[in-house]
């Protein structure tokens, strides 16, 4: 069997829902969050993911990408993993992109970076090192992180570079899936939110 990684993202948090970096800082789930991070679990947990039994499962050790772990399910499997932390936006944390734009118009994380954070070589290893672990044997693995880090990671298990991660947006509380297609590595879902809708 082909190792696929699952992405979930962690649910709304107020930082997230006004647009601000969100980065080490440890800003706690909305009660939106919450409720979303119990509906991914229960989609999770029916056909036809019966609950993912033999999967391996890690999470950012961010409270707001462990409390959507344990609320959907996984808290007891998982393993917290520092390589799944948010890039670390430095600077910029804090900020919305239209205080940024204010300060340096044109900026593009993707391209650009950030002063006093994290670089894109230092983000695209750590999203290496995610792709490298979950190819590493033959099971599925699910992670609960964030974001920029998990756009990062599927730019980076498609062999592109860092900043393909600008054309994939990810929604808080939503389930990606990356696998293969004859043999290349490819996406099977993006960004859905079908256990969100009413």
């Amino acid at each position: 069997m082909a190792p696929r990684i699952l992405l979930a993202r962690h649910g709304q948090t107020a930082w997230s829902l006004s647009g601000k970096h969100t980065g080490r800082t440890d800003v706690p789930l909305l009660e939106e969050g919450r409720q979303g991070a119990k509906l991914l679990g229960e989609r999770l947990h029916r056909q036809p993911y019966d609950g993912l039994p033999d999967v391996e499962v890690r999470t950012s050790p961010l409270s707001r990408a462990r409390e959507t772990c344990e609320l959907a399910g996984f808290g007891d499997r998982a393993q917290h993993w520092d390589a799944l932390l948010e890039w670390d936006y430095g600077a910029y944390e804090g900020m919305t992109p239209a205080e940024i734009q204010a300060v340096r118009p044109g900026w593009l994380i993707w391209r650009d970076g950030v002063p006093e954070g994290e670089t894109l070589a230092e983000v695209t290893a750590r999203a290496d090192e995610v792709v490298a672990w979950a190819r590493s044997a033959d099971r599925d693995v699910l992670v609960f992180a964030h974001g920029h880090i998990l756009r990062s990671i599927g730019a980076r298990w498609l062999g592109l570079p860092l900043d393909f991660a600008a054309r994939i947006r990810l929604n808080p509380t939503s389930l990606s899936v990356l696998g293969w297609a004859y043999g290349e590595a490819a996406v099977e879902s993006w960004n859905d939110v079908g256990h969100l809708v009413p």
